[in-house]
Parts: C-alpha cells; sequence; structure tokens
C-alpha cells in the first residue's frame, strides 16, 4: 500500500536540527552507514548519529579528507568507496559482509550536482551513476547485512521538480543540460526508496526518500559564485536567501526518517521538514512537495529493473 502524502504532525519543523530530531532516542548498539558523511549535510548526520550513540561507517571517496573530517566525531570509522566504480562498491560490500558487520540504517547522501557533462563507467551521465545507480548497486550488495527492521534514507532533492526520468535519453545522449542531470537523478533518488520500500517490506526494511531544504553546502562547488544570486541563493551581501537551512537543519530530515518511530507504517514516503512532504501545490522549490512522477509506483518498478540489469545487481 502506497503512503499517502500528507503531513503527520510531527512537532518538528524546517528550522529543526538533526540534534532535535534525536532527543528521547537511544542509538547505543547500532551501526549507520552515511555515504559522503564528512562533509555538508553527511558530517551533520554523522555527528547527530554518533552524538546518540550509533557507530556511523563512512564511506569515502577521499580516505584521508574523511578522516580529517570525523576525526573528533566518536565511534566513525572511514572506509574507502567510489559510487561511480562499481568494483569499488563490490569491494566495499564484500568487507563489510566478510567482517559480519550489521547495518541498521544506510543513509544514501552522498551526490553531485550541476557537473560538466562527465561519463563514469560504460560511459553512463554521473549524475545518473553516482547519485543514482551506485546507492542502487550498494544496497543491493549489502541486503544480507541489513538488521530486521533497518532503514534506508535516500537523500533526493526538490530539484526533481525540473525532470521525470528520460526514458528515451537517460543519459544525455544528444545533448546534456547539468540541472536536468541533477534533476533526474534526484527523481530517481525517490523512486528508488518507493520501490524498495516495496520490496523490503516483508522482510522488515522500510525506505524512505527526504528533501533536506535549501542549504549551501560544498555540493554548489560546480556553480559559480557569480551565479548564486541569480539563482537566488544569495542576498546582494552574499548572505544566504531568507528560507535557506543550515547544515544541522537540512541533515534533520534524513536523520528523522533514519531514527523516528512516528515512520512506523509510513514506508516508501518522501519527507520534508521533518515530516511527510505533501503533493506539490506550486513551482515553488523552496516551498518543495513532492511531484507525482516522483511517486510513481509503475516507474519506481520500471527503474528498478533498469538499474538492476545496469548494474548487475538486484538482491531483492
Amino acid at each position: 500500500m502506497i503512503t499517502e502524502q500528507q503531513k503527520i504532525g510531527t512537532g518538528f519543523g524546517a528550522h529543526s536540527t538533526a540534534d532535535d530530531v534525536l532527543v528521547g532516542i537511544d542509538l547505543t548498539g547500532t551501526t549507520a552507514l552515511v555515504t559522503g558523511g564528512y562533509s555538508g549535510l553527511g558530517l551533520a548526520a554523522t555527528r547527530a548519529l554518533a552524538g546518540a550513540g550509533a557507530r556511523v561507517i563512512v564511506p569515502a571517496r577521499r580516505t584521508a579528507t574523511a578522516r580529517e573530517a570525523v576525526r573528533d566525531v566518536p565511534g566513525t570509522e572511514v572506509l574507502p568507496l567510489d559510487l561511480a566504480d562499481l568494483e569499488s562498491v563490490r569491494i566495499f560490500a564484500e568487507r563489510l559482509l566478510d567482517a559480519g558487520r550489521t547495518l541498521d540504517v544506510v543513509l544514501a547522501n552522498a551526490g553531485i550536482m550541476a557537473c560538466p557533462e562527465t561519463r563514469v563507467g560504460p560511459g553512463w551521465e554521473a549524475h545518473f551513476a553516482v547519485n543514482h545507480l551506485g546507492h542502487h548497486a550498494l544496497v543491493n550488495r549489502l541486503r544480507p547485512a541489513l538488521a530486521p527492521g533497518a532503514r534506508v534514507v535516500a537523500v533526493a532533492s526538490s530539484g526533481h521538480f525540473l525532470s521525470d526520468i528520460r526514458w528515451d535519453d537517460i543519459h544525455f545522449r544528444t545533448g546534456y543540460d547539468r540541472w536536468l542531470a541533477y534533476a533526474q537523478s534526484k527523481t530517481a533518488n525517490a523512486l528508488f526508496a518507493v520501490h524498495l520500500d516495496r520490496l523490503g517490506a516483508a522482510s522488515g526494511l522500510h525506505a524512505f526518500a527526504v528533501h533536506p531544504g535549501s542549504i549551501l553546502t560544498p555540493l554548489q562547488r560546480h556553480v559559480p559564485r557569480e551565479d548564486w544570486a541569480g539563482l537566488g541563493w544569495v542576498a546582494a551581501d552574499g548572505r544566504p536567501t531568507e528560507g535557506f537551512k543550515t547544515p544541522e537543519q537540512g541533515a534533520a530530515t534524513a536523520v528523522w526518517a533514519a531514527t523516528s518511530p512516528l515512520l512506523d507504517g509510513h514506508g516508501g514516503a518522501y519527507c520534508q521538514d521533518c515530516d511527510l512532504a505533501e503533493p506539490a501545490a506550486t513551482e515553488d522549490m523552496l516551498i518543495g512537495g513532492v511531484k507525482p512522477w516522483a511517486r510513481d509506483p509503475g516507474a519506481a518498478a520500471r527503474l528498478w529493473d533498469l538499474s538492476a540489469e545496469l548494474t548487475g545487481t538486484h538482491a531483492f
């Protein structure tokens, strides 16, 4: 049964932080995996989860940078992983499985945004490959490690407003647009959660997609600073526009989706501001909400099958 997208009244909101949503929640004895957990929202999530008692595994392409970023966060462990490289994903997953590790939370947070045209693997468009396919392969390979009742949280974005899945040209063979490429990958993140929840629900696994809000982090490194004002990200004095969040506020919805008992019975939902998002009523991405194409179960199943074929992974 598909969760209805309407607020459930959590008591949290846009200004809540990751620490706020964990008040009263003891994660001692649990293990979370946070991709991109050493920068921006990912680092804020790592700090909050570790602060609540979780052991946090931080996969990283730049391991030295990651270890420096989390060196003052007790209970963290950095392991090498490149989501653009399926062989790296396989090696990472086998290392955890061989060690008998168990995961209670997988936070699929790592991503790229508005990059110059880049091809990875067998010529895949990089946003789709890194933001979606790498996480699809990772979660499938890690299935034996997922604990009963585990949660997988995919960090999507209101950027999904700009594009459904481009079924006829997913990899932008006939013309590249960096914003549409990012947007398609964020729709894919949302659809991934929809179908993963459908496949995993019988075994107690649940998945959610989240829009973290608008936050200025290293994710925007490919967008020239001089463009930020025109995009409405900053005011004339360079300060973030009203409505933008801090990294700690931006991480809150993902951490809430990974841990809150309020989400029992709402698997596969798209979340925003530490609550279920409502259907998008405007085109304003700062207001947010979720577009119908990011919730379509038929599209989610089609994308899953395609992703399984491309990555050679389908553990469910």
